[in-house]
């Protein structure tokens, strides 16, 4: 129960009282609030920076995962965890990424709002595998990897991992031209050395299944053709090759694109898992083996790690009995490659806002590509305003607006910030607070409006990190304090 305003403010005032004490010098100095007040968390300011250092545990070390055969670290691709033979390009500015995670958000608004069939549905849990997931700058946002290894004898790849598309693809030999491959540091994968490639053929039912992923023939061979919300795109030949997730996780036959001519952002990566909800996405060609279920753990900063697993989750059971709050997972029949969940609250400070459950009608859909959440506008005001309000008290400078955050501070000089907490609430109850990384990203409120009243709205991963995320067909599950 959260305390009330009075004794909250007082609370506040005894703070700033001190802390004024001590830069006159009758008390020790200090930077905010250290002691936490219901319905508000105190953090150290150090804790938003970037470490230096890994800090994860060895992948050997972890606890064993019930049912999982494999555990993999997910690391930054540019963060101190990253291995060796990850990319050192520079990442992009914050107004890099923050644009062209406004063009994914308003691409997936636009298809959502569009036509189109019923997905493919994935099924119950069966076994499961683990493959490492590293958190990176790909397709111009801050979005999270994976290393696996393709082809026969294996070779490495560092792949974006991205719920919101399904065909994956890896940048291939030869190049259409000398303009049409992207930098990358690791060498383009060449299919003529792996004595397990094959290219589709036309006419056959693979290539048939590419629906809206086909893009014709040439020399008998199945094309494809993805583009991104970003404006990047790639095009090759759709084939198949030996996935290898971890020594004992191999996915033979996998169907996935053999990029060789690139545009975009795509810089460093060397191609792209997609675990969305059709059949052709990794989560569809191993649902036999797997269940059509899987689970990630997103990092909170680049020098921790997470994970990503196909099938069981640690602790046995359903989600529920694992400590998931679940919330149903929707039908999407004019965007079925989306995971779409229902958003029924917010609260901020303890306290649930006054918004009608119909601002959040239009559903919220679950991706590890947007950065930071979109709200129906109405619904992001009265966050913002609370927020601003609770933060108040404190008086931390405000900084100017960056992007599409409009509610930014400058932190320099506090030891600790204090900030309301947030929850987010879903249909079944499910309920995610919030830690103050997934409040705050780049210093600023890390929420955005988007779309109209009643319309759609995207839960990024900034508020997804440390949540452990179970997805399968008919459920979303979160578990907090996970990686």
């Amino acid at each position: 129960m959260s305390s009330s305003p009075v004794a909250r403010g007082a609370h506040l005032l005894l703070s700033l009282l001190l802390c004024g004490a001590g830069a006159l010098g009758f008390l020790p100095p200090c930077y905010g609030a250290t002691e936490e007040t219901p319905g508000y968390v105190t953090v150290s300011a150090a804790s938003f920076k970037p470490g230096s250092i890994c800090s994860a545990p060895d992948p050997a070390a972890a606890p064993p995962r019930n049912g999982t055969s494999a555990v993999l670290r997910l690391t930054h691709r540019h963060g101190p965890c990253a291995p060796s033979r990850a990319s050192s390009l520079a990442a992009p500015s914050v107004a890099d990424t923050l644009r062209a995670d406004q063009r994914r958000a308003e691409y997936i608004l636009r298809r959502v709002s569009g036509s189109g069939a019923e997905p493919q549905l994935l099924g119950s849990s069966k076994a499961s595998a683990s493959v490492p997931a590293s958190w990176g700058y790909d397709i111009g946002t801050l979005n999270y990897v994976v290393t696996a290894s393709l082809g026969t004898p294996g070779v490495a790849q560092t792949l974006q991992v991205d719920t919101g598309s399904d065909l994956s693809w890896v940048q291939c030999k030869p190049c259409a031209d000398g303009s049409s491959c992207y930098s990358q540091k690791d060498p383009l994968f060449d299919p003529s050395q792996s004595s397990s490639y094959a290219a589709v053929p036309c006419g056959g039912s693979a290539c048939a299944a590419l629906g809206m992923y086909a893009s014709g023939c040439s020399a008998s061979q199945c094309g494809y053709v993805v583009s991104y919300g970003d404006g990047s795109n790639t095009t090759g030949v759709y084939s198949s090759d030996t996935l290898t997730l971890s020594p004992t996780d191999a996915v033979q036959g996998f169907l996935f694109g053999c990029g060789h001519a690139q545009t975009g952002l795509f810089t460093g990566i060397d191609g792209l898992i997609g675990l969305g909800r059709l059949q052709v996405s990794l989560v569809g060609q191993t649902a036999a083996a797997y269940g059509g279920s899987f689970s990630y753990c997103l990092p909170t900063k680049p020098s921790t790690t997470g994970y990503l697993a196909l099938g069981g989750s640690g602790g046995g059971g359903g989600a529920t009995a694992q400590g998931f709050a679940t919330t149903q997972l929707l039908p999407s029949p004019s965007a079925p490659t989306y995971y779409i969940v229902m958003l029924t609250g917010i609260s901020v400070g303890g306290q649930q806002l006054s918004v009608p459950p119909s601002e959040f009608a239009g559903g919220t859909v679950v991706d590890t590509g947007t950065v930071v959440t979109r709200l129906p506008p109405s619904a992001y005001a009265a966050l913002r305003a609370a927020f601003r309000s609770g933060v108040a008290p404190y008086g931390y400078p405000p900084a100017p607006p960056n992007g599409i955050l409009d509610t930014c501070y400058n932190f320099a000089g506090y030891g600790t910030v204090t900030l309301p907490t947030v929850a987010l609430t879903f249909s079944s109850g499910a309920t995610l607070t919030l830690g103050a990384d997934g409040i705050l990203s780049f210093g600023c409120l890390a929420f955005a409006p988007s779309g109209s009243d009643g319309g759609m709205a995207i839960l990024g991963n900034v508020q997804q990190r440390s949540f452990e995320v179970r997805i399968d067909g008919t459920s979303v599950g979160f578990k907090p304090s996970s990686c």
